[in-house]
């Protein structure tokens, strides 16, 4: 924090998030600096933070990336470890998109498969392996999924003056795809594949 270094923090349970709120809090103290200073700290995965943490998300401005792939891969797990009120809860974008939070969503690899679009139907739909709904007050637009994988991704990295928007003088990074994710089926979205990968204007992927 004295240098200014963005810190990415790992976390999974809230316990983990109260220590990453506690440290921000001391470091903060130790360097003379604001609490809310737009330093853009990460908490990776943030899966279990309760509503005071993402409170506390807002207030000092981090940005939890969520991981919303554990609903299909672990959420059946989840309900039985954990109970159902805190399992509905995992990685809870709703909740956060309506507090303002610029979340992102993660796919972890190697512990999900690299799926940007798989994250998007995860963050849509939150269906479990055995087809059970894994907070059904938790799911997402497909705009608002796209967005935690996009515009919110380029603000973490503060690139969002050059990525992240269709934006006339922004890098052209973006990818044509097969169907539109914000018109098709939820339950399809999974399925949706690149037609062409475009960066910086320049064609390097053309199925």
């Amino acid at each position: 924090y004295a240098r200014d270094n963005q810190l990415f923090i790992h976390n999974n349970g809230d316990a983990a998030t109260d220590m990453i709120i506690k440290a921000h809090e001391y470091a903060v103290k130790q360097t003379g600096q604001a609490l809310d200073k737009d330093r853009r700290t990460v908490p990776i995965h943030a899966q279990f933070a309760r509503m005071d943490q993402l409170e506390a998300f807002k207030k000092y401005n981090m940005l939890p990336s969520f991981f919303t792939n554990h609903a299909y891969f672990w959420g059946d797990v989840h309900v039985k470890n954990l109970g159902e009120a805190r399992a509905n809860f995992l990685s809870p974008l709703a909740t956060a998109d309506k507090m303002g939070l610029k979340f992102t969503n993660h796919s972890d690899d190697t512990v999900t498969p690299v799926d940007p679009l798989f994250a998007v139907w995860s963050a849509v739909n939150r269906t479990a392996r055995s087809g059970q709904i894994i907070g059904r007050d938790e799911r997402v637009s497909p705009y608002q999924a796209l967005k935690a994988t996009t515009s919110h991704a380029a603000y973490e990295y503060f690139e969002e003056d050059s990525k992240g928007t269709l934006t006339p003088g922004k890098l052209a990074d973006l990818v044509i795809l097969d169907a539109n994710p914000l018109t098709a089926a939820p339950d399809s979205i999974k399925d949706i594949e690149v037609v062409q990968t475009i960066k910086e204007g320049k064609t390097i992927y053309q199925r």
